[in-house]
């Protein structure tokens, strides 16, 4: 019975030209798929062409002989809301709900890599490889190695995942409030230089203040007092010319023309407008006349005057240059100046404040991470206890497993709280608890790793799990165990495993046999998906060696069924 799961799966992988294989197509389904063969048959070639198209490091050897390259095709697909279709979209390579791995290799050592069909590099290979699936065994996609997956374990098992969201958000908060006040403190001493200059600038213009339009009539009045003789001597000349004039003036000789054609109007009305108009030009010259004599008559040298005029407008002049405006408009600077030293203040004060509110923010962060990490230390003794547990079932009976959670320093704080959270294990008697990052590779590292992923199913949020060797050292009752463990966290995320043991092939609900064949010159790895008597027969191989007797393969029909069982 195939487990009910989301469409988070790897679909196919097609493979040409690579090490012994000629060209080869696995589709593949949900649930458990069980990879078996003869002893140097390539049961692993498979899972290392597709460490190579999650961006393994390729060379020439593993092009086919006689090829000039080597191809491996792979495709996912994941739900729309995986975090494999964000990292695409981000990068403009979404394409709907699928991913489309492609590796070159050619003979002459260079390689190339294509994600839906676009160019790609390695690192992108490897990013998008470690949200799509985890390999273990000899390969070195070991997911769960790393640190802040061996984190995401812990908090999910633990069900920490909405306290860790909060300590993740109340740091990014106070983060942003202490660049926002680090930058502001940094101005802050550029702010109060600002301000006392502008308080300085402003003092000095309310000290002459200045109306609006003074500095045009001071101009106007200067240029007068700096010439009151030249100005009243030709005034003199021009009164007169047109008024004063003893023996001639315009004025006498417009009065007596108006005179004269008054008299003749008497004679001819025609020329009674010409005299009307010659009265208004008297009258006009008679009136300018009479404003002249009033200016002339008040223009008086005043020393003391001038010189504070001068003085007053050689202020005004040197504050205008140094602002570098007209002094015409010195007037409206003082308000602009205010209203900046207003600015300042306010900023001070919303620094203040600022300084507060990063106080309050660091605060709450560390209480609330401190609240998460005695809530990881009691879920840390549970995960521990139980992958112990797995591992012993597992054939690891001198095992054990332990979460160490170091406490960070304030400075190494960060937004997954103040904790440094390393899985480790000991393996053999004597021995001391080490990284499982470091211990032994191949079976024994994959049986710890099988054992998280029994307690831990769906932690990191991987699609696809591949265990290679995890059944190497074991058999009889430890290995059907290890099929067992496998079938479960099939239930959750889709599994592919090598295995040389019928007990954990038993357990698949897809069977593929690797087959090698040779014409004596080259050799060829074949890939055949089983039906149910085919497996039968495999099982029989795999328990009876060469000789198969009908004994076998009930005995092998048996583990088929009662693998299919639901009590299993």
């Amino acid at each position: 019975i195939e487990p009910q799961t989301k469409r988070l799966m790897l679909r196919l992988i097609q493979v040409k030209n690579y090490a012994v294989i000629d060209e080869v197509g696995l589709e593949f389904n949900p649930g458990l798929s069980v990879m078996t063969g003869e002893t140097g048959a390539g049961k692993s070639i498979i899972v290392d062409a597709l460490g190579l198209a999650i961006g393994d490091r390729a060379d020439a050897s593993a092009v086919r002989p006689g090829a000039e390259r080597a191809e491996i095709n792979v495709v996912f697909e994941c739900d729309s809301d995986h975090p494999a279709i964000s990292w695409l979209k981000d990068r403009g390579l979404d394409n709907e709900v699928s991913c489309f791995l492609r590796r070159i290799i050619y003979a002459e050592g260079r390689s190339r890599a294509f994600i839906n069909n676009q160019p790609a590099n390695q690192q992108d290979l490897r990013e998008i490889g470690t949200l799509l699936v985890n390999i273990h065994g000899q390969a070195t996609h070991h997911n769960l190695l790393r640190s802040s997956n061996q984190r995401t374990t812990l908090d999910y098992h633990g069900n920490h995942k909405k306290d860790s969201e909060k300590v993740a958000d109340r740091f990014n908060a106070w983060q942003k409030l202490k660049c926002e006040l680090d930058l502001k403190t940094k101005h802050r001493g550029d702010n109060e230089a600002k301000l006392e200059l502008l308080n300085f600038q402003t003092q000095e213009l309310k000290k002459l203040n200045l109306e609006e339009g003074e500095i045009e009539l001071l101009t106007s009045e200067h240029s007068r007092l700096a010439h009151v003789d030249q100005l009243a001597t030709a005034l003199n000349k021009v009164l007169q010319g047109i008024y004063e004039g003893d023996e001639f003036s315009a004025h006498q000789f417009i009065s007596t023309a108006h005179r004269t054609l008054e008299g003749l109007a008497q004679l001819d009305t025609s020329l009674s407008e010409s005299a009307k108009q010659i009265n208004e030009i008297e009258i006009e010259l008679r009136e300018t006349a009479l404003e002249l004599i009033r200016y002339r008559d008040n223009l008086e040298p005043n020393p003391q005057r001038l010189e504070w005029i001068e003085n007053r407008l050689s202020i005004a002049k040197e504050l205008a240059t140094r602002h570098d405006i007209e002094p015409e408009n010195l007037f409206r600077l003082c308000e602009d100046l205010e209203s900046r030293i207003n600015e300042i203040q306010v900023s001070c004060e919303t620094l203040d404040e600022l300084s507060k509110n990063v106080i309050e923010a660091e605060k709450l962060y560390f209480q609330l991470a401190e609240q998460l990490t005695q809530k990881r230390l009691l879920s840390a003794e549970l995960l521990s206890q139980e992958v112990t547990d797995q591992m012993m079932e597992l054939g690891l009976p001198h095992g054990s497993f332990r979460v160490l959670i170091t406490k960070k320093t304030k400075e190494q704080a960060d937004a997954h709280g103040l904790d440094q959270i390393e899985f480790q294990v000991v393996l053999n008697p004597g021995q001391k608890y080490g990284p499982l990052s470091k211990v032994a590779s191949g079976g024994e590292l994959s049986r710890v790793s099988l054992a998280l992923e029994v307690v831990s199913a769906g932690a990191v949020g991987i699609p696809t799990l591949v265990f290679d060797e995890v059944d190497a050292g074991i058999g009889g009752g430890i290995a059907e165990i290890v099929g067992r463990r496998l079938s479960d966290v099939a239930h959750k995320s889709q599994v592919l495993c090598v295995t040389h043991l019928a007990q954990v092939a038993s357990q698949g609900s897809h069977h593929f046999q690797i087959q090698k064949s040779t014409d004596g010159d080259t050799t060829r790895t074949n890939v055949l998906e089983l039906d149910l008597n085919q497996r039968i027969e495999e099982l029989s191989r795999m328990l009876g060696g060469v000789e198969i007797t009908e004994k076998t393969r009930a005995h092998a029909a048996e583990m088929v069924q009662r693998a299919a069982s639901p009590s299993n």
